[in-house]
């Protein structure tokens, strides 16, 4: 596998398959193209031992979201998309599949579901940044995501349309601009190296550093994902639909 500058070259990875109970994410079929909506989550609370979720689908549709080992749990979205669903806590993190199904039709979301005990969200989205849900602000870094040959993506937050440059260890290594919604994903042109990598965001009215650690994943035994707490937050080695191995770090 070669990293790309652009985007994380994650598909020719052949390390195992992916989850047979998760859909790919994204893959809509030619019916669907262009008028579903994928699923989402907006929102995600702890309440004593149960997680409440809310998040949106296309109207009336049914709402699944599904583990690796195949369990299944549904909800039902409204007239305006809009669905809700509660599930126990559970005491470490975990991965789904969310797909949604309307009139015979159906549409997958456009990455892996993560669920933490402490209520925090995030769609791990292969060959791109993660997406964090409930995030609050204007200026931070969300995750780092990064391969085995060194491709990396950062993801954050920022004034909308803010001009920001990416430098690692004090070299410029990509630059872009926030999107009207304030978020941006920045690919870098060049791999990182393995090892302690501080990364900075820099841009209008925007100074993000954090220190993460770039060691390539160790191989997936156990199942389609792990998670584990590193200083910077926590991080997640899980398989792409293509049977590659991507990390993703949630910063703190």
């Amino acid at each position: 596998m070669a990293a790309l500058p652009l985007v994380l070259g994650l598909a020719a990875c052949g390390e195992g398959a992916a989850p047979a109970s998760a859909p790919t994410p994204g893959a809509v079929s030619q019916a669907d193209a262009g008028y579903l909506t994928p699923p989402q989550v907006t929102a995600a609370r702890v309440e004593g031992d149960t997680l409440r979720l809310t998040g949106s689908a296309p109207p009336s549709s049914r709402v699944r979201l599904a583990t690796p080992e195949g369990q299944a749990m549904f909800a039902d979205a409204d007239s305006k998309g809009d669905w809700r669903l509660s599930m126990p806590r559970g005491a470490q993190p975990r991965i789904f599949g969310l797909s949604a199904v309307t009139g015979g039709r159906t549409v997958q979301s456009e990455g892996y579901l993560l669920l933490t005990p402490e209520g925090e969200a995030a769609l791990l989205r292969a060959g791109a940044g993660a997406v964090r849900v409930g995030r609050a602000g204007k200026n931070d870094i969300d995750a780092v995501d990064f391969d085995r040959e060194g491709g990396a993506i950062v993801s954050g937050r920022a004034p909308a349309g803010a001009a920001l440059s990416v430098h690692v260890d004090g070299r410029k290594l990509a630059e872009g601009r926030a999107d009207t919604k304030g978020r941006y994903v920045l690919a870098m042109t060049q791999p990182l190296e393995s090892g302690p990598r501080q990364i900075d965001v820099f841009g209008d009215a925007t100074e993000n550093p954090v220190v993460i650690e770039t060691s390539p994943a160790a191989a997936l035994s156990s199942g389609p994902f792990r998670a584990s707490a590193v200083s910077a937050g926590l991080r997640i080695d899980w398989m792409t639909p293509g049977g590659g191995v991507q990390s993703t770090i949630l910063l703190k």
